[in-house]
């Protein structure tokens, strides 16, 4: 097999990391003589994980632009000069067959590079309404990988593949766990109902809020809950726990194996981001989907209307939640109906090995 080069872009989110690193995964086991590097964003989360991951990665000074006036625009524009003569230094001394985007701040500046450069570009699509960034260099990239039916409101259809979005290897593993492990794991019950309350690996603080302020319902109706909360909200939950002295609750700011948490979950409260739909679809798990309202065109929400409408998930809006979502929770735990319904329509719209079917387009774009 012959050498090739693969620059890999993008971040910000573990939504952008974890499928970016999931690709590069899989184009090693495809294709064992690939080198891949990494271009992200300086001091975000990206310049952790993925040399956690085994990979090389670069920074780009690249920030994102603020919507509402802020000072921090001023140096935007600066900054993205900056991150574009950078980017195109990069591929200069790489020499990539491929430059990949997955979202995220670094994906602009070097795609544009990658492209008036001549070298085949890909972009990775998570979410049910394309962002911005993404619109604009739908028009100039090879390939556009997307997980969702209907984008072609947003790029050209000859461009467009349906691949779904690439998740962590532990969750595909899912079949291999059963909930007995997870109970284990745990320290749970097994003859109790079980919710899996999810804010992302950040937290969110209205699902939070919302668990915290009915939390004395779970211990009343019997029902064991996961939290995973986030750092910040970590220390209140933790203390709100240990004060009801009910052992069916088990906070966590970070779940680590988040495959026998969902192997024991019943209900999944979430936000509406495009990794974890594509998790829950995977998994087929009933869901109360609780978008974020402080994302970019509201994508949340319109990735769980998504779902909503393929009678494949609850929806309760952020602004509701901390009055309905707890008690929305335990009537979904005892409707067995809803339930059925939801895993069932939820399951069809799981795409599997993502992560190969993107591999190998990536590849075939090497061989242009």
């Amino acid at each position: 097999m012959n050498e090739i080069k693969i620059i890999i872009s993008g971040g910000g989110t573990g939504g952008h990391i974890f499928p970016a690193i999931a690709i590069a995964n899989a184009l090693k086991r495809i294709h064992p003589q690939i080198e891949i590097l990494f271009v992200g964003a300086e001091g975000k989360m990206e310049m952790e994980k993925v040399p956690a991951a085994g990979y090389k990665i670069i920074g780009l000074p690249v920030r994102g632009f603020q919507r509402k006036l802020s000072w921090a625009n001023i140096t935007f524009f600066f900054k993205l000069y900056i991150s574009l003569k950078k980017a195109k230094q990069i591929i200069k001394e790489f020499k990539p067959d491929v430059v990949v985007g997955v979202g995220g701040f670094a994906s602009g500046p070097i795609l544009q590079a990658a492209y008036k450069m001549g070298i085949p570009t890909l972009i990775q699509e998570q979410n049910s309404y394309a962002g911005i960034t993404n619109k604009i260099l739908g028009n100039k990239v090879d390939k556009i990988c997307v997980a969702y039916k209907d984008m072609e409101k947003y790029f050209p259809s000859e461009k467009i593949i349906i691949t779904g979005n690439p998740v962590r290897q532990d969750i595909l593993n899912i079949a291999g766990k059963t909930k007995e492990d997870g109970y284990i794991f745990f320290e749970l019950k097994g003859n109790r109902k079980t919710v899996l309350s999810l804010g992302g690996s950040l937290g969110a603080l209205t699902i939070n809020e919302s668990i915290h302020n009915n939390i004395e319902k779970f211990a009343e109706n019997n029902i064991q809950l996961i939290w995973q909360t986030g750092k910040s909200y970590y220390p209140i939950a933790l203390e709100k726990v240990r004060s009801l002295n009910y052992d069916g609750i088990k906070v966590f700011d970070f779940i680590s194996r988040m495959d026998y948490a969902y192997a024991v979950a019943d209900v999944v409260i979430s936000r509406a981001g495009a990794i974890t739909i594509s998790e829950l679809s995977l998994t087929a798990k009933p869901a109360i989907l609780v978008p974020s309202p402080n994302v970019a065109e509201d994508h949340q929400t319109k990735n769980a209307m998504t779902l909503v409408k393929n009678d494949a998930a609850m929806y309760v809006s952020d602004k509701e939640a901390r009055d309905i979502l707890v008690l929305e929770t335990i009537k979904l735990l005892n409707d067995e109906f809803r339930l059925n319904v939801y895993r069932s329509n939820i399951a069809r719209m799981a795409i599997k090995n993502s992560d190969e079917i993107i591999a190998k387009e990536i590849i075939k774009l090497s061989k242009k």
